[in-house]
């Protein structure tokens, strides 16, 4: 079970800052600038997927990168900014290049989720 903060973190004041005046250095910080593609299994699970690789490609076809899955399911493309302004093609291959899946990500994407 997690551990839940003591009383004392909620009593603590502090001060609210005015947004539009820090608006430059106040940025979300989470935010996925490539495109990132991760291969789970049904229950949600990452596949260990070391030694595996993906291509992305446009609908017509052209080869836009190759990269390698880490051990974890997930790959990203550093070619591709996040939205992503049309739709890809994705191929997942194992390390002797037996292909695995193919999926189309829609346009407007900054991940997305391969689910067999």
């Amino acid at each position: 079970m997690a551990k839940r903060p003591s009383r004392s973190l909620f009593k603590v004041k502090g001060r609210k800052l005015n947004a539009s005046k820090y608006g430059r250095i106040l940025k979300p910080t989470q935010r996925l600038r490539r495109l990132t593609i991760v291969w789970a299994d049904t229950s949600g699970n990452p596949y260990n997927t070391t030694g595996f690789f993906a291509t992305v490609s446009t609908t017509s076809g052209r080869l836009i990168q190759r990269a390698r899955f880490d051990g974890f399911g997930v790959v990203v493309f550093s070619r591709i900014s996040t939205p992503t302004n049309r739709d890809y093609i994705v191929r997942t291959f194992s390390s002797d290049g037996t292909q695995y899946r193919e999926v189309t990500v829609p346009a407007d994407n900054a991940a997305f989720v391969i689910i067999p």
